[in-house]
């Protein structure tokens, strides 16, 4: 861990050359998901491979650029895509970026991501509000010597997703006639997808939905003190006895 300071702090200051403001929110943009850059006043545009230390996105749809700028009149970081632990880079580059959210003054991390829906009374398209996440990289990007500078060394994960805002995030939702769940995220490796058998067990287990991403980066958010709200969006339904 003791490396990763210095790696924040390195693409930290080449950002600041281009965008020195303090973002409000750092937004992670999930697969199919980077129309929301057109909802931001743009100010700065960088690309990955710009960055120091920052890996490149691979996967189909992720554009690979940083965008800076005003959403609804608050600055935010938004990244136009992310990074697997399938493309083969280690959780700790993977959750490089929340680190440098936080270091250049965020409060907030939004993250969303494409999923596989598993509980039945979901439907493709629909929104679940993540309330809790299940763990089954087989990793954690928190292993190895801590670094106090970027957080304690035993985290409490009780409440990784603020619950104040899950029901805020819900409230909307209905106001604005949008379907949306609130449930459980299952984070798997990838990039094959589930056999029949796997889909029953995650389900067994407490998921509501499946997909390969966003739990790294949410402990991460928890180890430097972001609060965290996360969106899956339901793009096919995994129900193996259907």
């Amino acid at each position: 861990m003791l490396e990763v300071f210095d790696q924040v702090q390195a693409a930290v200051e080449f950002i600041r050359q281009r965008w020195n403001h303090a973002p409000h929110a750092g937004i992670i943009l999930g697969t199919g998901l980077g129309s929301l850059v057109a909802k931001i006043d743009v100010e700065a545009t960088i690309d990955y491979a710009e960055i120091p230390h920052f890996p490149r996105s691979t996967a189909i749809s992720h554009a690979g650029r940083l965008v800076c700028g005003k959403l609804n009149g608050l600055p935010v970081m938004a990244m136009e895509g992310r990074f697997h632990m399938y493309e083969g880079y280690s959780l700790k580059s993977i959750t490089l970026p929340v680190r440098v959210f936080q270091a250049m003054g965020a409060q907030l991390l939004v993250v969303s991501n494409a999923c596989g829906g598993m509980n039945p009374y979901y439907r493709c398209g629909d929104i679940m509000v993540i309330e809790d996440h299940i763990n089954l990289l087989g990793d954690n990007p928190l292993i190895g010597v801590n670094d106090d500078r970027l957080g304690p060394r035993f985290p409490d994960m009780c409440e990784p997703y603020d619950q104040q805002l899950v029901d805020r995030a819900l409230e909307i939702a209905r106001r604005e006639d949008i379907v949306a769940h609130k449930g459980v995220f299952v984070a798997v490796p990838g990039p094959n997808l589930e056999t029949r058998a796997e889909y029953r067990m995650l389900r067994a287990m407490g998921a509501d939905v499946v997909g390969m991403s966003t739990v790294p980066e949410v402990i991460t958010a928890v180890h430097c003190g972001l609060r965290t709200v996360g969106f899956s969006v339901i793009t096919d339904m995994c129900l193996p006895d259907a």
